[in-house]
């Protein structure tokens, strides 16, 4: 298996260089492919599998999760913020600074709401919506999967 280092470069290669996929194979055989589409807003999608196996397919953004809870009707007309990717949630850029955003803070599309760190790396993550932030559905320092979701936003 390529050691953390080295795939952290090619994730940096493929957002420097615009890339969409890469394919790695070795000599003993081990395969690497790198995708990044517009479903996880950028970040890399890695698979890696042995050169016999087929490389699993992305999730489309579209599906919903199974293990996803139906939101109460309290919640109905909100829009979820959702983690675009697995990672450790944080809401604001270090202990001591004010965070991001709160209940009630106005949000628009590029207005960051909580940073995400992912194999040493801190993600600022966008509210890709506008409105007021309603509920924040996760604690600082909690770890949170792809696709979960963040906030509820009002839009307006």
């Amino acid at each position: 298996m390529l050691d953390p280092k080295t795939l952290k470069e090619l994730v940096k290669l493929m957002v420097a260089n615009d890339l969409t996929e890469l394919d790695l194979q070795d000599p003993q055989g081990e395969r690497v492919t790198l995708k990044r589409n517009a479903v996880h807003h950028g970040q890399p999608v890695m698979h890696m599998v042995p050169a016999p196996a087929p490389v699993a397919s992305v999730p489309s953004a579209s599906a919903p999760a199974a293990s996803e809870p139906a939101a109460p009707a309290a919640d109905e007309g909100l829009v979820a913020i959702k983690s675009p990717m697995v990672g450790t949630f944080y809401t604001a850029a270090g202990p001591d600074a004010k965070a991001f955003v709160a209940v009630g803070s106005q949000v628009s599309a590029d207005t960051t709401v909580c940073i995400i760190e992912a194999m040493k790396v801190f993600n600022e993550i966008k509210a890709e919506t506008a409105g007021t932030i309603q509920k924040i559905l996760v604690n600082n320092g909690q770890a949170v999967e792809f696709g979960q979701p963040l906030y509820l936003v009002k839009p307006g």
